[in-house]
């Protein structure tokens, strides 16, 4: 199976038929991807602030990224599985869609980094403050992040 055939496959399917014949339920999981996503951009960017100085003085970078991990894998989870509904209503559009593809690639990107190097950064932390590094990784998330967005913006675009 290709991929191109997952993505005809997923068009087919009773979740698929029922996103592109309905008046509403597009624009319904589009709402909710949307504030999945602002509440997925509203940790990523508080937690990287903070390792770079900005913000919640009284907490560690590491100790916030903690607290704030609920949301985070929530909004991941709402944010993919809303994905999800959202490509199954033109698949075949975003399969060809070179904006869309290189959205896939960076959100992975994203989300490897930030589970498997910054998050480790930031526990490795002194209490007293973020080292070069931290502030290193989280420049580069808040970057990937963007890149994320942006190329999301252009999906509707190209």
């Amino acid at each position: 199976m290709t991929l191109l055939d997952l993505f005809q496959w997923l068009g087919h399917t009773a979740l698929g038929v029922f996103m592109q014949q309905s008046t509403y339920a597009f624009a319904v999981v589009e709402m909710i991807h949307l504030l999945a996503l602002a509440l997925l951009g509203g940790v990523i960017l508080i937690v990287n602030l903070r390792a770079l100085g900005f913000g919640l003085k009284s907490q560690t970078p590491a100790g916030l990224a903690q607290q704030l991990r609920p949301f985070l894998l929530g909004s991941i989870a709402i944010v993919g599985i809303s994905g999800i509904l959202l490509l199954s209503e033109e698949p075949i559009k975003c399969y060809f869609n070179p904006a869309f593809r290189l959205k896939m690639l960076l959100l992975s990107l994203a989300l490897l980094f930030y589970f498997a190097i910054q998050q480790r950064v930031l526990l490795a932390q002194p209490a007293g403050g973020a080292s070069l590094l931290a502030k290193f990784t989280s420049v580069v998330s808040l970057l990937l992040w963007l890149s994320v967005g942006l190329a999301g913006r252009a999906v509707g675009f190209i």
